[in-house]
Parts: structure tokens; C-alpha cells; sequence
């Protein structure tokens, strides 16, 4: 299990450009693999451009109490990179003229940002519809600071989406680490105790899942039910929504699919399941992702590769709903995880 991120490695992977010379080259550049580019050209679907904003995500840091190996932030422990307040007041700026109807606050763990609480009580207050906080569950036990998360979350009506890789011990803990399961599960359950979750609840309460290896989700309304069910005659844990969403070949899981000589099998994997359907929903096209440095990108993934956006207005001081809507959204081969099957997005399958 790894326990430190590419960063601190000093791996080469940790270089967004040498990831992007990865996809870039090989069985795309020798014409056995189509890019992506000419795959959603054959569609009619290239360029593809930006709609109407209705998400604005934030990444408020990279620090985390987990080091997961599938992590496409490549977030941990020893990530310092963190959102300041002054960051942050400019991003309250734009919360509360712009026309988004959604906030996701996202990281590393969202939580271990030191102004994270005076954020989210000064954002609550934008009226935004759906506030969601993306939690790593294992956060709320992580230490005594953190063990009011869930009483706090309510108070401000906050939508927890939150990892759950399986549920089943093994799966999990080989994914996030030894001793992640039980800690996750008695996270939920203190989010159940306060009413999270409850079928006729307005907590909500949402899991997101993503395989532990290089293949595709499976069907996510059936894994859904099986989730439920499982979670529910074991434990006795309510939830509202399981998210199935592909791990994309960046990153360290990236650096998993070299180590594991997968990568070019699961890039064939990718194309062969591409669909035009999905191109249509992907979340770049009404998502406005922002670093934690206050840096614009088109998505959380192309934040973590350095792509940068195609607009005049690169900075949240410098935001523009006018200027980013009908953008050009940036795109690379990594594209094809959220267009393979029935897509996939922060919010799950989108075809």
C-alpha cells in the first residue's frame, strides 16, 4: 500500500506534462488508437464547448488524511497546498452573482483546510440550491476537531457525497488502506444518527464508487441496490444515491496502470466503450472547476493535469460567466473515461 504521494516521491508522473506526453504518445501517436479528438470529430460532436454554468467546484486543498492509490489528485498527508481565505473571499465573490445553482467543495479532504468552516458558513448564507461537500468519511474520526463534522454539515444543510470503493472490508482497505472500512462505517453511521441518509431524509446522504483495478464499473443502478442492501443487512446504514464513476488514466492511478502493465489494455478498454451519448452530459460542459490557487479549468481532472482553460478570464478574480460560457473545453485522451459506457461524471453515470 502506498502511504506518501507522486509529489513527495519525486516521481515523474507527479509532472502534469509528462502525463500528458503518456496520452499522448504510443498507441495514440502510431494510429493504433483513435484520440480523442478524432473519435468525437467522427460524432460531430468536436469542438466540444461549455453550456450554461450550473456547478461550481472548488478545490479547497490537496491535503488529506488518506493516500488512496487510485487518487487522481494525488492528494495526502504531505500535500500543503491549501486555499487561502483571500482565495476564497474572491471565490464568495462569484458564489453569489453567478448564475450556478450548485457548489461542490472538494479537495484532499475539504475538511483539513484550516478556513473550511468559516467558508462554508459564508457561502450557506449565497443561497445556493445544492451545497456538497465531498468527504472522505474517514475525516470525521481522524481527530477530535473533525468528530462534530456531521452536527456541522447539518446545521448548514450541506449534501454529503462521500468514497465508498465497496462494501466489503477487503475491497476497500486494499484501495484506501488498512483500518479505512470500519472507520468509513462508523462515520456513516454517525451521519445516519443524525438523520443522513434516512430514505425520507433532506440530509442527503450519496456514495460515490470507483474500481479497485483496471476495468470499468459496472451497471451503477444494479450496484446500487447491491450496495444498499449490503450496507443495510450488515450494519444497518442508510444512504440516498451510489455515484459509479471510472478511474481515469491519471495520476496515480496512472502510475498504478504502468506499474501493473495495464495501461495500454485499459486505454483500449476506454475507446472500445466509448459513447456518443454520453459526450453530451459530461460535466465540463456546465462544471467550472477552480485550484486551490484560484486557477479556472474546465473539470477537476484537467485541473490535475495543468490544462489550461480556453478563455480570456483564467483566475476566479478574474471570472466572466459571460466570457467562460460557450468555451472550447480543453481535451485530451484521458477524456475517454468520461464517455466510456454509460459515462461518467462527479454526479455518476450521465448517459
Amino acid at each position: 500500500m502506498i502511504t506518501t504521494s507522486l509529489h513527495k516521491r519525486h516521481s515523474e508522473l507527479a509532472n502534469s506534462k509528462r502525463q500528458l506526453e503518456i496520452l499522448s504518445n504510443s498507441i495514440f501517436q502510431n494510429g493504433e488508437l483513435p484520440t480523442f479528438k478524432s473519435k468525437i470529430s467522427e460524432t460531430g460532436q468536436f469542438p466540444l464547448k461549455a453550456k450554461k454554468l450550473e456547478i461550481l467546484q472548488i478545490n479547497v486543498g490537496y491535503m488529506c488524511n488518506q493516500v488512496c492509490e487510485h487518487c487522481h489528485v494525488d492528494a495526502g498527508p504531505d500535500r500543503k497546498e491549501i486555499m487561502t481565505r483571500d482565495t476564497m473571499q474572491q471565490c464568495l465573490e462569484v458564489i453569489k452573482n453567478t448564475g450556478a445553482h450548485t457548489l461542490d467543495l472538494t479537495g484532499g479532504a475539504p475538511e483539513m483546510n484550516p478556513d473550511f468552516r468559516w467558508f462554508v458558513e459564508e457561502a450557506a448564507k449565497a443561497g445556493i440550491k445544492d451545497f456538497i461537500v465531498r468527504s472522505n468519511l474517514t475525516i470525521m474520526l481522524a481527530n477530535k476537531k473533525y468528530h462534530d463534522l456531521p452536527e456541522f454539515f447539518k446545521r448548514h444543510n450541506i449534501h454529503v457525497i462521500s468514497s465508498m470503493p465497496h462494501w466489503t472490508k477487503g475491497k476497500t482497505d486494499k484501495q484506501r488502506g488498512n483500518g479505512v472500512f470500519d472507520t468509513s462505517i462508523e462515520a456513516l453511521k454517525m451521519l445516519n444518527n443524525i438523520g443522513y441518509g434516512k430514505p425520507e431524509s433532506i440530509l442527503r446522504l450519496d456514495l460515490v464508487y470507483n474500481p479497485s483495478g483496471a476495468f470499468l464499473p459496472a451497471d451503477q443502478s444494479a450496484m446500487e441496490k447491491d450496495f444498499k442492501k449490503a450496507l443495510l443487512d450488515d450494519f444497518g446504514i442508510h444512504f440516498h444515491n451510489l455515484f459509479a464513476i471510472t478511474n481515469l488514466p491519471i495520476s496515480r492511478f496512472l502510475d498504478y496502470l504502468i506499474a501493473s502493465e495495464n495501461y495500454e489494455d485499459y486505454m483500449y478498454q476506454l475507446v472500445d466503450a466509448f459513447n456518443p451519448v454520453a459526450v453530451q452530459n459530461v460535466m465540463c460542459t456546465n462544471t467550472l472547476s477552480v485550484s486551490w490557487d484560484g486557477y479556472l479549468f474546465d473539470c477537476d481532472f484537467n485541473q490535475m493535469l495543468g490544462l489550461p482553460i480556453n478563455s480570456k478570464a483564467k483566475h476566479i478574480s478574474e471570472y466572466n460567466e459571460t466570457l467562460l460560457e460557450g468555451r472550447t473545453i480543453a481535451i485530451s485522451q484521458h477524456c475517454y473515461g468520461c464517455t466510456a459506457g454509460a459515462g461518467s461524471s462527479c454526479q455518476g453515470s450521465v448517459a
